[in-house]
């Protein structure tokens, strides 16, 4: 698979808005071949859009979806609740960043490991949840499984909570759109958790990794991952006049191509007619790489992968995101409480981490807002 192939939207970023005005709809330049993605009305089922969505990629932080509505599940059969505490062990606090850091014992509840997950992708609150529904993050992870296959997703196998790498771990596009929908079909009351702008521990405001809330019109979710292997992912969703649509994005190799992509591709499901009634249940296995997981860490994780996410930002770090769909925030971000239950140790004093597996490849942990250019002319 050449370099080129995992360049969805690439032609796009060189492009000025005034630039793209000139060559039209910007959203109707096609997606790269074999990026996998697929766009799907959540209503309906509807399979609008797809390509390679049965090529086996590594979930990285999406993982976090299938923990999600595990958790749901235990809360639905009563076995937890929003208010139970969830303790931190030394397996939970040991996991690379990104991550709280709280220290072993330290508590919080469950609501804010939610609110925790969903923002930051924290990797030791994954784990810590894990091990508060399942007793061990093995017998969790035995327990995602159980629910990803109950759910229909036949090509998915998770081997932990959180994303990180590891042998086994694996899914395709079109498994994680089935994960998507049941979690907006089947858990509507907790549909606000994908759509935080950001959370407080009291002591540090941490906004969201996901840029499209609160910049794409309708956004409502829902998560966003990294690892070298899999690239730049996000499944987004957003929902207009009563409909709802996600869509799922692999392989892309930078924070601002993923955004791109999502808000291109999202936009493109509210505006155009699309020919067919193929559904997630009646889509069949067709395309390569389903055999195998696809690897794509010599285009990310190299010199020539750092100097392409180096090009999509502006001189302050700040992202450079090129869809015409994405806007300034016309509000100051909302930040919920989100931190240990009082009463315990301080918060751990807020720093910038430097991560080796997550959404932000190495830099800063805390994303900078992001910098649309302009789109009024």
């Amino acid at each position: 698979m050449s370099t080129s192939h995992f360049r969805l939207f690439a032609a796009l970023r060189p492009l000025s808005f005034a630039a793209a005005a000139t060559a039209g709809f910007l959203a109707s330049v096609p997606l790269a071949a074999a990026n996998p993605h697929i766009l799907v009305d959540v209503q309906t089922g509807r399979v609008l859009e797809h390509e390679e969505a049965f090529r086996k990629w590594y979930p990285a932080s999406l993982t976090k979806l299938m923990t999600v509505y595990t958790v749901f599940d235990a809360i639905r059969a009563g076995q937890i609740s929003l208010d139970t505490p969830v303790v931190m062990s030394k397996r939970a606090a040991a996991q690379p960043a990104a991550k709280m850091y709280f220290k072993p014992g330290q508590k919080l509840t469950l609501d804010s490991a939610l609110k925790i997950l969903m923002v930051k992708s924290a990797n030791d609150i994954a784990v810590a949840v894990a091990e508060a529904i399942g007793g061990t993050q093995e017998g969790f992870v035995t327990r995602m499984n159980g629910e990803a296959l109950k759910l229909g997703m036949t090509d998915s196998h998770f081997v932990n909570p959180n994303g990180l790498p590891g042998k086994g771990q694996y899914t395709t596009a079109r498994d994680l759109a089935v994960l998507t929908v049941a979690l907006r079909r089947d858990f509507p009351q907790y549909a606000s958790y994908f759509a935080l702008e950001g959370f407080t521990n009291g002591q540090q405001n941490v906004p969201s990794l996901n840029m499209l809330i609160g910049r794409f019109a309708g956004a409502d979710g829902m998560k966003t991952g990294f690892i070298c292997a899999s690239g730049f992912n996000q499944i987004g969703s957003a929902t207009r006049n009563g409909r709802t649509i996600v869509s799922v994005v692999l392989g892309t190799d930078s924070l601002a191509a993923r955004a791109d992509a999502t808000a291109n591709l999202l936009q493109k499901g509210f505006t155009t007619q699309f020919p067919g009634n193929e559904t997630l249940g009646s889509l069949r296995p067709y395309g390569q790489g389903q055999d195998q997981v696809t690897d794509i860490s010599a285009d990310i994780c190299s010199a020539k992968g750092a100097k392409i996410r180096s090009e999509t930002r502006d001189e302050v770090g700040r992202m450079r995101v090129q869809s015409p769909y994405i806007l300034e925030m016309d509000h100051d971000p909302r930040f919920v409480f989100a931190g240990l239950i009082p009463g315990q140790d301080p918060q751990p004093a807020a720093q910038p981490e430097k991560v080796a597996t997550g959404d932000t490849a190495g830099g800063i942990a805390n994303v900078p807002v992001p910098m649309p250019r302009p789109t009024s002319f």
